[in-house]
């Protein structure tokens, strides 16, 4: 089964944008776990544009379902994630100043500084995820580091679907079957929507979970939070299966 991991920082966006604690980010991810989502991620920046550290700290205490806090390893997330020690660690290779995550890491290069993450996590009992490309060498150093998962970077799918969806999902089907070939659990995000989730859980049933913020969000302007929540959850089922 593909997990459906529900990444809230559009909602603290939101609330910043304010003051105060309207929307309440804690309570949309309690509601998010009770329209069935089996997963909450959080993606904390050093400016604390929208999610806060403070926020993590109170959705770990709150949350039952699985918590991915993913980042960019600077020692002050390195600290947040040991001290908390949540469900998942995900490491992305983001600037302190992107907007959003717009690469995976060159795991050959920075293959010593993953691997040395990837300790420090298992230390504490934090399942690891590195955020990659496609590129079969990079899913090969990426195993090298010991890692428990790698996330398939999703958006040059996303991008191409529209033109030809065979040809987009073709390098995600190729290096989905090295990673199962080389012991490696697999993730997916960035970009994923009610359009294009489907046909990628389709050709990749394989995906453990899958992360998803702004589309999801934006759509539950629209839909409401629990309809949305249940139409991306059937999108990971066999159209057969589908209510």
């Amino acid at each position: 089964m593909t997990k459906l991991s529900v990444n809230i920082n559009k909602i603290a966006t939101l609330r910043n944008a304010r003051g105060g604690n309207v929307p309440d980010v804690v309570q949309v991810a309690l509601d998010c776990e009770k329209f069935g989502a089996e997963g909450i991620t959080v993606h904390p920046r050093p400016d604390e544009r929208h999610i806060r550290f403070k926020d993590v700290y109170d959705l770990k205490a709150k949350i039952r379902t699985e918590f991915n806090i993913e980042g960019y390893p600077s020692q002050k997330f390195i600290d947040l994630v040991t001290t908390i020690r949540p469900t998942q660690v995900t490491l992305v290779p983001d600037k302190p100043d992107a907007i959003t995550s717009n690469a995976g890491w060159n795991t050959v290069e920075h293959q010593q500084l993953l691997s040395d993450l990837v300790d420090t996590f298992r230390a504490v009992g934090v399942r690891t995820s590195i955020f990659v490309g496609t590129e079969l060498e990079i899913i090969e150093a990426a195993a090298k580091t010991g890692t428990d998962r790698i996330e398939l970077y999703t958006e040059p799918y996303a991008s191409n679907f529209l033109k030809d969806k065979e040809a987009a999902i073709e390098p995600f089907i190729v290096a989905a079957k090295l990673a199962k070939k080389l012991g490696l659990g697999l993730n997916a995000g960035h970009d994923l929507s009610l359009e294009n989730l489907n046909y990628l859980y389709e050709n990749i049933p394989t995906i453990d979970e899958v992360s998803i913020g702004h589309a999801l969000i934006s759509d539950a302007l629209y839909l409401g939070l629990e309809n949305t929540i249940k139409a991306y959850k059937d999108c990971l089922k066999p159209k057969t299966e589908v209510d």
